[in-house]
């Protein structure tokens, strides 16, 4: 199986100038580039609500170009600046988009990430349903 590129409408301009796909379909597994929670004009608030609720948009976008969602996160890698200061938060906002079986999750503090102003940044792995190891589908 050949990988697939997963982008939304509107991620054209950050796929050329990044050279990075927003997702990555192989073998039944959608692979999300680590989002953050800028706005769609590119700018990013200063409330982590906002970024946290934007960034888990921009995730159900590409999971949406391969027709899943987001029960089919199976693993989860948040990066935090300030972690201790805004994790129960997170954690809060974070249990509004997941349903169990919760996905496998790690949270990581981070001094800074790439996006000025960026509090959050949440890769995922997501499993399309009814695939095995040998690419068949059930």
């Amino acid at each position: 199986m050949t990988a697939q590129a997963l982008i939304p409408p509107g991620a054209e301009d950050a796929v050329a100038s990044l050279h990075a796909s927003p997702g990555i379909r192989a073998h039944g597994i959608v692979f999300v580039t680590g989002m953050t929670g800028s706005r769609d004009d590119g700018t990013m608030p200063d409330s982590l609500d906002e970024q946290v609720r934007n960034a888990f948009a921009k995730i159900a976008a590409v999971l949406g170009e391969a027709g899943l969602g987001l029960s089919d996160i199976v693993e989860m890698t948040s990066y935090h600046v300030g972690l201790r200061a805004h994790f129960e938060r997170f954690k809060a906002l974070r249990a509004e988009h997941v349903a169990p079986p919760y996905p496998a999750w790690t949270a990581v503090e981070v001094a800074g990430l790439r996006r000025a102003g960026a509090l959050v940044e949440i890769r995922v792995v997501a499993a399309e349903p009814e695939w095995d190891a040998e690419g068949i589908d059930r």
